[in-house]
């Protein structure tokens, strides 16, 4: 057995079998290993971009960790902007990066680099195989750091003759430790805290954003008056009829510190500090008063729901119903302005549907409108990346399938790791995409004005797509997916329901 087989033998033991790959040279023989070893579904990405992606989707669904298959430094390095949301969803991942083989690296061929060193911003664990006898061992400990709660990258880099020597053993799988408890006296401190009735904030974050942690979370904010805030930008939320609503951070910093005006109180549940995506002259940092005491019920590597079970149980808060969404909206008409379309959305969603949404500017608003919609998941750009959009959405489908995935795309965005879209028509994965076209970078033309630029035509060129307009439908196309074009929300609601009445992937380009 070489250290190829022993791998990929190791990784499925460890409960990895599946994996997102855009290989070269130096992976041939782990390829074929994955050809003789049956039990791994390989997945084939035409960029790096879209592989890391679609492990991060995969995650975020699934909660087990697939493997990347990458090209030397330069393959990871396609890679990294993906595996920079990924590592802000916290998900767990695996990376296989292949390198020269260890006598052909110190001669400084082409490919040469430090992988390692670029591995490491985005890795919890990073390890260069060493022989073939070890390298099955190397792919268990990876497995077992990727696992580690709540969720980590662990990147192995295997050059190629400890894949092509002989010698390989296959590793056993190894413990995975628990999400560290909340400790008593804190949840008690916390408890205390609730009950002086001050103005609170809970920002909640992780797993306390599915349902069983929004469920507990509701409990206390009815009981003790306190406001739920999930944080800006989120791995996954559960969302929908029968779901504790709970709504996001906004994204402007004004915006933001108008929601969180007069908080004596903020408290951190699996949540980090809100701060802003950017600074700005003149304009604060965190997104809360400067006088606002902040508690920490528990860090994102701690279990959550059981905190704010615990949380609840200890003021005594009984169980609340959910509030009454209300009637499900009607599919809107008119102009595809983001209110309508978020409510068409949510008239026509299907049950279990997941929602992954990258339509920056033009989705900010789409959130509140979905809590009268069939149960759903909700998955967002974590890392501020853009290009997660499409390969979320694909690792999404390959990890739930029979549930519809809905892909809320801008076209900018969409254009850094539309590849997704040639994987999703081979996997025949159901995913309804929609583009937002607006043709041009609106969230840049916002930013602007936030940092007290005045613009001129140069500036304003480098924030406009057209001039050729993308053609979305002709796009989609040409990677195998069918598309068709809609400029109001009627045509926008039955291209939709057409979509989800079929099976594979479909596109819809929206003028906006």
């Amino acid at each position: 057995m070489n250290g190829a087989e022993s791998l990929v033998h190791s990784l499925l033991n460890s409960g990895v079998d599946t994996c997102f790959a855009n290989p070269g040279t130096s992976e041939m023989h782990f390829v074929a290993a994955l050809d003789r070893i049956p039990g791994m579904r390989c997945v084939l990405g035409l960029a790096e971009g879209v592989v890391t992606g679609c492990a991060d989707g995969y995650w975020r669904i699934s909660d087990k960790p697939a493997a990347t298959l990458l090209h030397c430094g330069p393959g990871l390095a396609n890679g990294l902007s993906n595996l920079h949301n990924a590592m802000r969803a916290r998900s767990g991942i695996v990376n296989i990066v292949g390198d020269q083989a260890t006598h052909h690296r110190p001669l400084d061929a082409p490919l040469t680099a430090d992988t390692e060193g670029w591995a490491r911003p985005v890795s919890a664990w990073v390890r260069t195989a060493r022989s073939a006898a070890t390298v099955g061992h190397d792919g268990a400990v990876a497995v077992q750091a990727a696992r580690t709660p709540p969720g980590q990258i662990a990147t192995l880099i295997l050059p190629a003759d400890t894949a092509w020597d002989e010698g390989g053993e296959v590793a056993d799988t190894l413990p995975v430790p628990a999400s560290p408890q909340v400790a008593p006296n804190i949840v008690e401190q916390i408890a205390r805290v609730l009950r002086e009735g001050r103005r609170t904030l809970i920002m909640v974050g992780g797993l306390g954003l599915r349902e069983a942690g929004l469920e507990a979370a509701h409990r206390i904010a009815s009981a003790t008056g306190a406001r739920l805030l999930a944080q800006q930008s989120n791995a996954r939320i559960a969302r929908g009829r029968g779901r504790a609503p709970i709504e996001r951070m906004p994204y402007p910093v004004d915006a933001a510190r108008g929601v969180t005006a007069g908080v004596e109180v903020v408290i951190l549940a699996g949540a980090r500090r809100p701060v802003a995506f950017f600074a700005y002259p003149g304009k604060p940092s965190y997104l809360f008063p400067e006088d606002a005491a902040v508690h920490v019920l528990t860090r994102p590597e701690q279990d959550t729901v059981d905190a704010l079970v615990k949380l609840a149980d200890a003021i005594v808060a009984p169980q609340a119903a959910v509030p009454d969404a209300g009637p499900r909206s009607e599919p809107a008409q008119g102009k595809p302005e983001p209110e309508r379309v978020a409510r068409t959305l949510a008239a026509v969603m299907p049950e279990q549907a997941i929602v992954a949404e990258e339509a920056v500017s033009f989705g900010r608003g789409f959130f509140r409108y979905t809590h009268a919609a069939p149960p759903h998941d909700w998955l967002q750009i974590t890392g501020g990346a853009i290009g997660c959009g499409f390969p979320l959405a694909t690792g999404a489908a390959i990890a739930a399938p029979g549930r519809r995935v809905i892909s809320l795309e801008a076209d900018g965005s969409a254009m850094y790791t539309v590849q997704a879209l040639w994987t999703q028509a081979r996997e025949r994965l159901d995913i309804t995409t929609i583009v937002f076209a607006n043709r041009k970078y609106a969230i840049l033309l916002g930013e602007l004005a936030n940092v007290g630029a005045n613009p001129g035509r140069t500036a304003l060129d480098m924030m406009d797509l057209g001039n050729p307009d993308l053609d979305w439908v002709r796009i989609a196309s040409g990677m195998g997916v069918e598309g068709a074009r809609a400029e109001t929300c009627e045509q926008l609601a039955d291209l939709l329901g057409s979509s989800f009445r079929r099976s594979g992937p479909f596109l819809i380009e929206l003028l906006i």
